[in-house]
């Protein structure tokens, strides 16, 4: 292959979304020697990402993108230019789970992968690394790079594996400071070239030991197993929660106790309304539907359970405040704090208080939405109940006149409101429920609210 560590100086990104935007703009922070290019179909995103307002928030990214922008990072529509000049391509385009066909409800929808691979496979003139960047099923480049190799023109392409492990909300400290890399590729002469000039760009910034390299179908399961791992110790407390509530332990106690234990470890486990973001279900739902695809029943029942137990959390979550307000929160004001499935970003795929949401409005509470950074995109989640909810960005008029706030995302800024002024805006009695356990709740039921949590006694004025 012409690529490799000492000429492979053209990296391209196609897909500027979560991952690719971000990971790009470290790699050329970091590796000036190297031309990065981020490409994408989406003008309005790439006009974002050449602007001071990013299309995505993430602490300390804007530093990085500046950092590099205009040197040796550029953002483009010129999707066919950027692969004929490429040596390397990063592939981060959507994998959803399928809606439709076999395998719907759990199956990647692989349909953006493969026009991607063809588009690649038309445009190129000369050998390529391509990596996938996108989280894929087991087996997947293997298929890709039957598409890929395919070809009449004598072209050569390398499929490697280069599975994404940061956490929205923390992906800048994570990319500088990763627990690992991991790359995945064939262990042909070929194959282990290509390894080396991914292996060589990382190594700009990442310690050696830090960079794992394996087979390219481990590194594609890896991606998978991570992410179901931690949401399953999500799902884990959050069942313990429930036992907790009726029992009167205190699942935080409960936490720091089992957290202690060096074999378990304490991430991971804070209870609350639930996980969203766009890894944790796809990936699992993707893993049971590898294992039913093999026959391995029991596997994929165990791993359907975590996705099981995660939307019983969030339907008990609305459960409780109804049974909670009189059996009935129709007509009723509901201050929901926060939409994005996590602080410190906006994104809210897959965000627990889009099902809180709903089911508010189905049973005709009058919602109040406000986060800082997630009403854009939470217009485009509710885009067909707009007329029933009304979203603020301030808190403190989302939360007057309201009977309950419901915390749904753990925002720093919601720690330090101040809950007097609130709740003497509230109407009475009023309610807080804490869907993160966040607040001080014993300040807050002395205050007069009747404040419900996660998996901890009730602290109620009646």
């Amino acid at each position: 292959m012409e690529s490799n560590a000492k000429n492979a100086r053209n990296i391209l990104c196609i897909g500027a979304g979560y991952v690719g935007g971000p990971t790009m703009a470290m790699i050329a922070a970091r590796c000036p020697q190297y031309k990065v290019t981020v490409v994408d179909i989406n003008a309005s995103r790439i006009s974002a990402w050449n602007s001071d307002n990013l299309p995505i928030y993430e602490p300390g990214l804007l530093g990085v993108v500046k950092e590099a922008r205009g040197r040796n990072l550029f953002f483009s529509t010129d999707v066919e230019a950027a692969i004929k000049e490429a040596d390397i391509i990063f592939v981060s385009v959507n994998t959803p789970t399928k809606t439709f066909g076999g395998g719907a409800g759990k199956a990647a929808d692989l349909q953006y992968w493969e026009k991607t691979a063809r588009m690649i496979v038309r445009v190129s003139t000369a050998d390529k690394i391509i990596v996938e960047k996108s989280t894929l099923p087991v087996r997947t480049a293997a298929a890709m790079s039957r598409i890929l190799n395919a070809n009449d023109k004598g072209i050569r392409f390398e499929v490697l594996s280069n599975p994404e492990f940061l956490a929205e909300g923390t992906a800048v400290a994570d990319m500088q400071n990763p627990d690992r890399v991991l790359i995945g590729a064939q262990g042909t002469p070929a194959g282990i070239k290509a390894l080396d000039a991914i292996v060589e760009i990382y190594a700009n910034w990442v310690e050696r030991d830090k960079i794992i390299t394996s087979n390219v179908w481990s590194a594609e399961l890896s991606k998978l197993v991570a992410n179901a791992f931690l949401a399953q110790r999500i799902s884990s407390i959050n069942s313990i929660s429930v036992l907790c509530e009726k029992t009167e332990a205190d699942v935080a106690e409960v936490s720091r106790a089992i957290g202690m234990d060096s074999r378990i470890g304490s991430r991971f486990l804070s209870s609350s309304v639930g996980f969203g973001g766009s890894c944790f279900q796809k990936d699992i739902l993707n893993l049971v539907y590898i294992a039913e695809s093999y026959g391995l029943d029991e596997v994929a029942r165990y791993w359907e359970s975590v996705v099981l137990m995660n939307n019983y959390q969030k339907r008990r979550f609305v459960s409780n405040m109804i049974s909670t307000m009189f059996n009935t929160v129709a007509d009723k004001r509901i201050a929901v704090f926060g939409f994005a499935f996590k602080a410190d970003t906006g994104d809210t795929r897959e965000s627990p208080a889009i099902d809180v949401v709903k089911q508010l409005i189905e049973e005709r509470a009058r919602v109040v939405i406000t986060d800082p950074e997630a009403l854009d995109n939470a217009k485009i989640d509710l885009a067909g109940c707009l007329d029933k909810v009304e979203m603020l960005s301030d808190p403190y008029a989302a939360a007057q006149g309201a009977h309950a706030i419901a915390i749904c995302t753990e925002w720093q800024q919601y720690r330090e409101l101040d809950y007097k002024k609130i709740f003497d805006s509230m109407e009475k009695p009023a309610f807080i429920f804490d869907g993160r356990n966040v607040l001080d709740h014993k300040k807050l039921f002395d205050m007069g609210f009747n404040v419900f949590s996660i998996g901890k006694p009730a602290l109620k004025h009646f």
